[in-house]
C-alpha cells in the first residue's frame, strides 16, 4: 500500500526559490517507519542537506515543515505539526510546533512535508492548493503586520478560505528569535524559524486541500475518540486555557519571578488566565478536530492599549514572560505586549528574556539611559516593556541589541552581563523553573535546540494525567526538586515519550496513554507497531540531532544551564533549593550511557548501529 492508504499522503514537496523548481519526492514506507514524521523528517533532512557550517540566513540552509505521522487524521489532538531549520538564533539544530488547522489542511493538500531551499530575488509567498503549487509576488505586503499580510493575500487568491502560516516585520529584519503565525493565532514560536523565512524573502505558506487522509481502521479511531470524550468531559482549559494555575506555581516556586531571580509575586491573581478571561475574555477557540475550546481570544477597546482579538490572547508561557518575570502586574499591558508579538513575529518567550535581562542589566548599570534610548528599563515598568517590544520589532535603537538574543547582547555588553542571560545553547529558558523541576531542567541542559518545555519530564505532573506508567518501566513518584540517578531514569523512559507527540503531530495537552497512542497508529497506519518501535523512532531523531550539532561545533560543555539555577534564591519557596552542579554533570553522564553516547555526549557506533542509523557515521566524523 502507498500514499492516503497508509495515513500518510507519501509525498513531500520541494520548492527552491532561487530557480522556482518545483518537486515531488515519494519516500519508500521505511522512510516513515523510522522517522515517523515532524521532527523525525526534520532531523533527518537538515543532517543530510546542509553542508557543515551553513550561515543560517543564507541560502544553503532549508527550512523545513514537516507534519506528524498521524498530523490531520480524525483523531481527537492531530492539529499539531512542525517547523525546522539550522537556528539563527543558537547555530545548532532549530525546531518549533504549533497547533491550529495549517497543518492539517497541508496534509489535506497531499503532502507530508514542505522543503525550502534557496532565496527568492523579490518577495513572494506561496501557494498550495492540493496539486497547484505557486511561487507568487508578495512586494506589496513586505512590510506589513501579519492580519495585514492575511488579508492581502486571500484577496489576491480570491477562493475561498485558505489557511496561512505569515511572518511579519521581525522575520523581515532578522530578529533572531521571529517567529511564524499560523491564522493570526498560533505560531511556530521558538528558535527563530521567522528570521529564517525572511531570509528568504517568503512572507507567508497559504493552503488548501480537499482530500482528507484515510486511517486504515477508521472505526477504531471513532472508538479511542469516544474514549477520549470520556475523559475530558470537563475540562478547565475550556475556560481559560494555559495559566489558570499561576497561584499555585506561585506557591511552590515554579513561578519566574524577576528573571528567575526566585522571590514572591504577591500580584499574580491579577494577571492569571482566570483574571484576563473573567476581565478581557472574547471567547475561546479550538484546534483542528478537537473538542475542547482551550485558546484564548482577547478583546480590549479602550485605552492605554487596545487588543485586537483577532491575535488570540495570552497563554501561560505569555503571562509570566511579560508578567512575574518582569514584575509587572498590568494585565492591559502584558496582553498588548502578547498581541504585539503575533501582530510582528516575535515569540514572546524569548522577547520577554531579552527584556528581563536588559532591565537586570539596567539596574545593574551595565546599561544607561544613553543606551535604552532614555527609557528606564527598571523592573515593573509596563510602558517601558511595550516600547521595548516595538524597538525589537523593527531593530530600533535599544531593539537593535535584544534582538540578537540574550547570549549575543551579553557577549556584545560584556562586563559580567552573562550571568543574567537566561538561555541554554542560546535558546532562552522557558517559564518552568528547573531549580524545582530538576528533570526538567536536566533536559533543558541536554536537548539540542536549547531549553525546549515542549519536550522532556515535567516532573511534577505525572500523577493523575497518565495511568500506564509500566508500560514505560516507570512506577514511582520522584520528588520534583529531586535530581538523582532515578530521575535521570527517568528523563530518559518517559522524557523520550514526552517527546513522542512532536513525532506524530498529537497535542501534549490532549492525555492518550500510551497504549491509546500505539492502537492510533496502528489504526492510522496498518502497521503493528510496539512501544519499543515507536521510542527508537524518537531516539533516532535524538541522535540525528545531537550528530548535527557536534559537526556545527558544539561540544559537551554546550550542555549546561546558567550558573544562576545553581544557586537558591534568597527568600521564596525555593530559598533552599537549588541545582547541584555535581549531580547535574552524573545525571548527564546517564543519560549518555543509556542512550549509547560516549562519556562526551558524543554518539557510539554500536548506538548508530543498533538505531538502524550506521549511515549517519561519515557526518559524525565530519
Amino acid at each position: 500500500m502507498e500514499g492516503d492508504r497508509l495515513g500518510y499522503t507519501g509525498k513531500l514537496l520541494r520548492i527552491n526559490l532561487e530557480s522556482g523548481k518545483i518537486a515531488i519526492e515519494k519516500p519508500d514506507e521505511s522512510y516513515y517507519k523510522h522517522y515517523l514524521g515532524g521532527r523525525g523528517i526534520i532531523m533527518h533532512t537538515l543532517l543530510t542537506e546542509l553542508p557543515p557550517h551553513t550561515d543560517p540566513l543564507g541560502p544553503e540552509n532549508r527550512l523545513v515543515f514537516g507534519m506528524g505521522l498521524l498530523t490531520g487524521h480524525k483523531l481527537i489532538g492531530t492539529g499539531r505539526c512542525s517547523v525546522g531549520t539550522k537556528s539563527p538564533l543558537t547555530g545548532s539544530c532549530g525546531e518549533s510546533e504549533a497547533g491550529g488547522y495549517w497543518g492539517s489542511e497541508l496534509r489535506k493538500a497531499g503532502y507530508d512535508a514542505i522543503i525550502i531551499e534557496g532565496i527568492a530575488k523579490n518577495p513572494i509567498y506561496l501557494r498550495v492548493h492540493n496539486d497547484i503549487v505557486e511561487i507568487r509576488d508578495a512586494s506589496k505586503i513586505w512590510g506589513h503586520e501579519v492580519r495585514q499580510a492575511m488579508h492581502w493575500i486571500q484577496e489576491d487568491i480570491g477562493e475561498g478560505r485558505y489557511r496561512t502560516a505569515i511572518i511579519g516585520p521581525g522575520g523581515e529584519r532578522g530578529v533572531s528569535y521571529a517567529n511564524i503565525i499560523l491564522d493570526c493565532i498560533d505560531a511556530f514560536g521558538r528558535s527563530g524559524m521567522g528570521a529564517v523565512m525572511g531570509s528568504k524573502r517568503l512572507k507567508g505558506i497559504v493552503v488548501k486541500g480537499d482530500k482528507r487522509p484515510v486511517a486504515s481502521d477508521q472505526e477504531k479511531i471513532v472508538e479511542l475518540n469516544r474514549i477520549m470524550k470520556g475523559k475530558y468531559k470537563t475540562c478547565p482549559m475550556e475556560k481559560y486555557g494555559t495559566g489558570g494555575s499561576m497561584k499555585a506555581f506561585e506557591a511552590v516556586g515554579n513561578l519566574p519571578i524577576r528573571n528567575f531571580s526566585g522571590g514572591h509575586f504577591p500580584n499574580v491573581g491579577k494577571i492569571d488566565a482566570v483574571t484576563l478571561m473573567g476581565e478581557f475574555g472574547a471567547g475561546m477557540e479550538a484546534c483542528f478536530n478537537c473538542p475542547i475550546r482551550c485558546k484564548k481570544k482577547v478583546k480590549i477597546e479602550e485605552g492605554p492599549w487596545e487588543i485586537d482579538s483577532t491575535y488570540g490572547g495570552a497563554e501561560y508561557e505569555t503571562l509570566a514572560s511579560f508578567g512575574s518575570n518582569l514584575l509587572i502586574d498590568d494585565l492591559k499591558a502584558i496582553s498588548k505586549a502578547h498581541e504585539m508579538c503575533n501582530r510582528y513575529g516575535l515569540d514572546t518567550i524569548s522577547t520577554g528574556a531579552s527584556i528581563a535581562f536588559a532591565m537586570e542589566c539596567f539596574e545593574n548599570e551595565l546599561l544607561t539611559p544613553e543606551d535604552t534610548d532614555g527609557l528606564e528599563l527598571n523592573f515593573g515598568n509596563a510602558e517601558a516593556m511595550v516600547k521595548v517590544i516595538e524597538r525589537i520589532a523593527f531593530r530600533q535603537g535599544i531593539g537593535d541589541l535584544l534582538a540578537q538574543g540574550t547570549k549575543r547582547a551579553a557577549q556584545i555588553i560584556g562586563k559580567g552581563s552573562e550571568k543574567f542571560a537566561m538561555h541554554v545553547k542560546g535558546l532562552e529558558v522557558p517559564y518552568h523553573e528547573p531549580r524545582y523541576k530538576q528533570g526538567l531542567g536536566l533536559h533543558y541542559s541536554l536537548h539540542g535546540i536549547g531549553a525546549d518545555h515542549v519536550s522532556g519530564v515535567m516532573d511534577d505532573s505525572l500523577p493523575g494525567i497518565f495511568g500506564d506508567w509500566d508500560s514505560l518501566n516507570v512506577s514511582e513518584l520522584i520528588p520534583p526538586s529531586e535530581l538523582s540517578p532515578r530521575k535521570a531514569r527517568l528523563a530518559y523512559e518517559w522524557g523520550l515519550w514526552r517527546e513522542m507527540p512532536n513525532y506524530l503531530g498529537l497535542c501534549a495537552f490532549v492525555p492518550w496513554s500510551v497504549v491509546e497512542i500505539r492502537e492510533a497508529v496502528a489504526a492510522i497506519t496498518g502497521w503493528q507497531v510496539t512501544t519499543s518501535r515507536l521510542m527508537k523512532a524518537v531516539e533516532r531523531g535524538i541522535t540525528l540531532m545531537r550528530i548535527f550539532n557536534l559537526r556545527e561545533g558544539f561540544t559537551r560543555e554546550d550542555d549546561k544551564l546558567p550558573d544562576r539555577f545553581h544557586t537558591s534564591p534568597s527568600e521564596g519557596p525555593l530559598r533552599d533549593v537549588k541545582i547541584d552542579p555535581d549531580g547535574l554533570k552524573e545525571a548527564q553522564e546517564l543519560f549518555y550511557e543509556m542512550m549509547r553516547w560516549d562519556k562526551n555526549g558524543v554518539p557510539t557506533k554500536g548506538c548508530l548501529v543498533a538505531l538502524d542509523l550506521e549511515w549517519a557515521l561519515p557526518y559524525l566524523n565530519a
